[in-house]
């Protein structure tokens, strides 16, 4: 029988200690609610007697969403008016064999606020705040107009599991999230590579990189100064976009990854709703944890970032909130109107920038392999599709 070692977050021992994820645990109801190991990990029954995300709306932008999943019906708030239109033009322009539109949505959106179903919702996916409710904003080919839109319909935290080159507005959109107190989670990206990408480029992004069960980032991760925390990302059950009760199990990616630090930092939204973006990274960043052999690393680390993200103490630590920027580059001066660039970096020592084409690619999340084309004009799918010809890795 395998043993996993964990991130016990419920009593702040680091992820190397030795809970151990075998017969002796919990029952499952299923096979997919067994697999879900980051809830046993992060002691998400225990979570949930501090918070579950209630009253908190996450923003997921991405491809599309099923909204009538079972593990996820009733989770959705209204998505906006150029959404379902997005969403058809991007189904349009999918090649043969490529996933569903609404796959990677749909997955991201189950890992933040899922309820599962059958007995007390003990089958199926459960997200690790399923008091939350996810705002879904498809966002193909409208770059800034997203985040904007999902700051002025009442996100609280947007998560963004994907990237690609520089849009003209993206950072500042960004900006202007941050500054009506929004969080912004991105991933780093799936290539191996200190290549840059975006909107993990953007200053005041959390960044974020996959681990595995036993506390080690994974080995597909993107690797440069926008790495600033790690979350689990590797061998996830996920509810899928292609039926209301289908799941894909043994998924990858740092998608995955993202949308549980989106989760927790929805948790510490309801316990903390004073907290500014800022401060909110800074309780993800002062909790965080390494494996034993690391505790010397000098952090942040372009692999590591501050460690991976340890829910429990993040929640019940007695933590100064310290400065309203916290500890991560933040942008300076105020946000420029929709459309105009704001032009920072995030660092400027995080390796090479990507262009300024604004292509999107999801981080791949629905295995590691697999490239999807969220953008809508046909010479960049027909690109992306070279790209995945020739065994580019997908970015998840």
């Amino acid at each position: 029988m395998r043993v996993t070692r964990t991130l016990r977050a419920t009593v702040g021992a680091a992820l190397t200690g030795a809970l151990l994820i075998t017969a002796s645990g919990p029952a499952a109801a299923d096979q997919t609610r067994k697999d879900l190991w980051p809830l046993e990990a992060f002691g998400s029954q225990q979570l949930w007697k501090d918070a579950t995300g209630k009253g908190v709306t996450v923003a997921v932008l991405d491809s599309g969403f099923r909204e009538t999943h079972q593990d996820l019906k009733g989770q959705f708030l209204a998505e906006p008016g150029f959404g379902k239109k997005a969403e058809a033009e991007a189904a349009k322009n999918l090649g043969p064999g490529e996933d569903d539109v609404r796959d990677h949505g749909t997955a991201m959106a189950s890992i933040i606020a899922a309820h599962g179903h059958g007995p007390g919702g003990s089958e199926g996916v459960k997200g690790l705040a399923p008091g939350a409710k996810i705002l879904p904003v498809p966002e193909y080919g409208v770059g800034g107009q997203a985040t904007r839109w999902a700051v002025d319909h009442g996100a609280d935290v947007i998560n963004m599991s994907y990237g690609g080159g520089q849009s003209g507005d993206e950072c500042d959109s960004v900006a202007y999230a941050l500054s009506k107190g929004v969080v912004v989670v991105a991933g780093v990206g799936n290539d191996a590579v200190t290549k840059r990408t975006y909107p993990v480029g953007c200053p005041g992004v959390i960044g974020v990189g996959a681990v595995d069960q036993y506390g080690m980032p994974a080995e597909f991760n993107n690797h440069n100064a926008d790495t600033d925390l790690l979350a689990p990302g590797v061998k996830l059950p996920v509810a899928s976009g292609k039926s209301d009760s289908g799941y894909d199990g043994g998924t990858q990616g740092s998608s995955q990854a993202t949308a549980y630090v989106s989760a927790t930092a929805a948790l510490l939204k309801e316990k903390f709703p004073d907290l500014t973006p800022g401060q909110i990274a800074n309780r993800l960043v002062k909790t965080a944890g390494l494996p034993k052999d690391q505790k010397g690393l000098k952090l942040p680390d372009a692999h590591y970032g501050y460690g991976y993200i340890q829910p429990g103490p993040a929640l019940r630590k007695d933590i100064a909130a310290g400065p309203k920027e916290g500890p991560l580059p933040m942008p300076k001066g105020k946000p420029a109107q929709a459309g105009a660039a704001q032009g920072a970096d995030k660092s400027q020592d995080a390796g090479e920038s990507t262009g300024g084409n604004g292509t999107l690619l999801l981080y791949g999340g629905i295995g590691v392999g697999v490239l999807v084309v969220v953008g809508i004009v046909v010479a960049v799918v027909a690109s992306s599709r070279r790209r995945k010809n020739a065994g580019g890795q997908a970015w998840g």
